[in-house]
């Protein structure tokens, strides 16, 4: 008779526990496993900091019953917060180790914030919006310190070009039919996120300057152009090249139906010319920078960028728009990047604008699709 093989268990490398609502919450960033358990957990986690044999924490738990350790094994297992030997580990967390001193404290915030539901419907967020400021008033938009020292400013210059486009660059919700021209799309993208120089450092070579600043020069962001409407361009997912100049053609036929759901279904940006969806590539960031806080500066790098697209584009004479809301993991199978080395962070769009129609703040309420939200699974060890 053949001998079982015996099984060997691991913590994984990226399990964080923390107090919610009274209940322990265990989850593995890495995967989006969370369950709510015993603070026997801890132990059994703790115990299996390397490789060892489930017959070992029977040992040690020689005061808890076999089946039942085995059985709380298996279903640790099965949430991925220990890896089972003979079973192949997930993606995530094998690329993961990649962002090495980086971790926990930013894969943690990275994945815990990806692919979150959001609700779509204007009138339901009006109405908890309300609900929202009668138990909690809105914070006061500005900070003040009546009794410090005051010096009046000379009144800021408002003439100009740039004073102009600044004051004139809005989010925009509402676009006209007409396509936008490919020359204003090569501008755009040339300007913010186009090389324009290069510079040699020691020890680093060669570094790419760009019109926004990036962090110790890394310019870990990449720009995907989604094209529904350009004028002399086919409909489809691009690459921009930043080095050439070129839009490099990954995918033909890009839908608005499928921006729409990368975006939320945020419906109004659906009718968008042209969007651009930011990754960032952390590598870039992470070869110089081997400290947790250097995931902020990737952010930053995202929101210089951002705001360089909207005001090219309202020197344009186009219709600029930002959002966050998306559909992380959707965007990154799109783009065929796996999420960890590269990830989705931004999108920025244009269109053009509607004649004689005055920019305004929110567009038409419509009624959509309502999500559901994820809910922790109750895991308890006998």
């Amino acid at each position: 008779m053949r001998k079982r093989r015996e099984l060997f268990f691991r913590r994984s490398r990226h399990v964080v526990c923390y107090w919610l609502g009274g209940e322990l919450v265990f989850e593995n960033y890495a995967t989006g496993a969370r369950v709510t358990a015993d603070p026997l957990t801890c132990q059994v986690l703790d115990f299996f900091d390397d490789w060892r044999p489930a017959e070992a924490l029977a040992r040690r738990l020689d005061s808890y019953n076999r089946a039942s350790l085995e059985k709380a094994l298996g279903q640790l297992a099965r949430h991925s917060l220990l890896q089972r030997s003979g079973q192949p580990v997930h993606p995530a967390e094998k690329t993961l180790a990649t962002w090495r001193a980086w971790n926990p404290a930013a894969s943690f915030f990275h994945f815990s914030t990806k692919d979150v539901a959001y609700e779509d419907d204007p009138e339901v967020v009006n109405r908890f919006l309300r609900r929202q400021a009668r138990r909690w008033p809105m914070p006061p938009p500005v900070k003040h310190y009546p009794r410090a020292r005051q010096f009046p400013l000379p009144p800021p210059q408002k003439e100009g070009e740039f004073p102009r486009v600044l004051l004139a660059r809005r989010t925009w919700r509402r676009f006209a039919r007409e396509p936008v021209r490919l020359s204003a799309l090569g501008t755009l993208l040339g300007l913010t996120f186009g090389i324009q120089d290069w510079v040699k450092v020691p020890a680093m070579g060669r570094l790419a300057l760009k019109t926004s600043p990036s962090g110790g020069a890394r310019h870990p962001i990449e720009a995907y152009v989604v094209a529904l409407r350009v004028a002399g361009l086919s409909r489809g997912l691009y690459h921009y090249a930043s080095d050439s100049h070129r839009l490099e053609l990954l995918q033909r036929g890009t839908t608005q139906r499928q921006l729409m759901g990368w975006l939320a279904n945020q419906s109004w940006f659906g009718q968008a010319a042209a969007v651009v969806l930011m990754t960032a590539v952390f590598p870039r960031s992470q070869w110089k920078y081997q400290h947790a806080r250097a995931y902020r500066i990737v952010l930053l790098d995202a929101g210089h960028l951002c705001q360089t697209f909207c005001l090219v584009a309202t020197w344009l004479k186009l219709a600029p728009f930002c959002t966050a809301a998306l559909a992380d993991t959707r965007i990154e199978k799109a783009l065929r990047i796996d999420g960890v080395t590269e990830s989705v962070l931004y999108v920025a769009g244009v269109g053009a604008p509607k004649p004689n129609q005055p920019w305004t703040p929110w567009p038409e309420r419509r009624r959509v699709s309502r999500k559901k939200t994820r809910r922790s699974t109750s895991l308890r060890i006998p």
